[in-house]
């Protein structure tokens, strides 16, 4: 039986599944510390398998589009930032303080590495550089969001966020070290990892799904539903949709004055709308006390699954176009 078209991926379901398991029967006490615990083992199997994933032979490929790779980073940490600082008074209207300081940590987050890629290979885009913009960023963003946490978040009256250098020692600790490692064991289990890519896609999302529960478990016990009305969350939508279409006609806009092939702006559109919830889950559990995680969470993962629908029909329309218009792929942004 062919699935409905109208049904969102099992992915989606799984996550609004999590939440409301997590609403019923929120995990507490000495159940929620085993909870954290796991989900620190998690984060670091997460980022232990993406260092392995990373191919440097794709990066070098692509590394050379210093243009492109220069819209897509300015997208994801000086656009998005900026938007969602300027709007400040329109989206606290719309959300709230609570789920404004979640939509500020959205705009600092890095873009995403398997969806941007996925995006851009089904729209027949520039892949090599498409893996090393989104790579780059997902690197970066292990640095520079920490520090944007810092100097904008914190700023905003809020006592959510955990102290600066900590953060970054944690982040650095948790995500880059487990990284790195995985990255240097690449010759020896990279052809492994390729080989069950689709069991790992399993260890991804069930990393993230762990991560969601403790979050939102912590967050129900703290009192989240009873801070959120439904008109927030309303709002919430209405804010997705602002700063995705704001960041995806400023990247079309860039990429066409700049003079990029169809197949660069393919890229700079993905990689620089895009903002990662693999990265941003595990990234809140360290930047933010327990029990504000949830709050923070819901614009991310609402954003996430707009960008991915939107996105996907974006990407659908470019692979339309006549096989004539494209290059070989690879073409560098002149």
């Amino acid at each position: 039986m062919a699935r409905p078209r109208f049904l969102p991926e099992n992915f989606t379901l799984m996550m609004v599944g999590t939440v409301i398991v997590a609403s019923l029967l929120p995990a507490a006490g000495s159940v929620a510390a085993a909870f954290k615990l796991a989900t620190t083992l998690a984060i670091a199997v997460l980022f232990f398998l993406h260092g392995a994933r990373l191919s440097r032979q794709a990066i070098v490929a692509g590394i050379m589009h210093w243009r492109l790779h220069l819209v897509v980073l300015t997208s994801t940490f000086v656009l998005f930032p900026l938007v969602g600082l300027a709007f400040k008074p329109v989206i606290t209207l719309l959300v709230g303080p609570a789920l404004y300081i979640g939509v500020l940590y959205l705009c600092v987050l890095p873009s995403t590495v398997q969806s941007s890629i996925a995006m851009v290979s089904m729209a027949r885009g520039n892949i090599p550089a498409a893996v090393c913009s989104a790579s780059a960023s997902t690197l970066l963003g292990i640095f520079i969001t920490p520090v944007l946490v810092g100097l904008l978040i914190a700023t905003q009256g809020t006592a959510a966020t955990t102290g600066g250098l900590e953060a970054i020692g944690r982040i650095l600790l948790q995500l880059f070290a487990p990284f790195v490692v995985g990255h240097l064991l690449r010759p020896w289990i990279g052809g492994w990892v390729q080989r069950r890519a689709k069991l790992l896609k399993g260890v991804d999302q069930g990393s993230i799904l762990l991560v969601v529960y403790t979050a939102f478990s912590a967050a129900v016990v703290e009192g989240l539903w009873h801070q959120v009305s439904w008109a927030e969350l309303g709002g919430l939508l209405v804010v997705a949709a602002l700063l995705l279409a704001v960041a995806l006609g400023t990247t079309v806009w860039s990429a066409r004055r700049l003079g990029f092939s169809t197949e660069d702006e393919i890229t700079a559109v993905f990689c620089g709308s895009k903002k990662s919830l693999a990265s941003g889950v595990p990234m809140a559990n360290v930047l933010f006390s327990a029990s504000a995680v949830g709050a923070i969470l819901l614009p991310l993962m609402l954003f996430h699954q707009m960008q991915l629908m939107v996105c996907a029909m974006l990407a659908q329309r470019y692979a339309r176009r006549p096989k004539a218009a494209q290059g070989d792929g690879v073409a560098a942004a002149r």
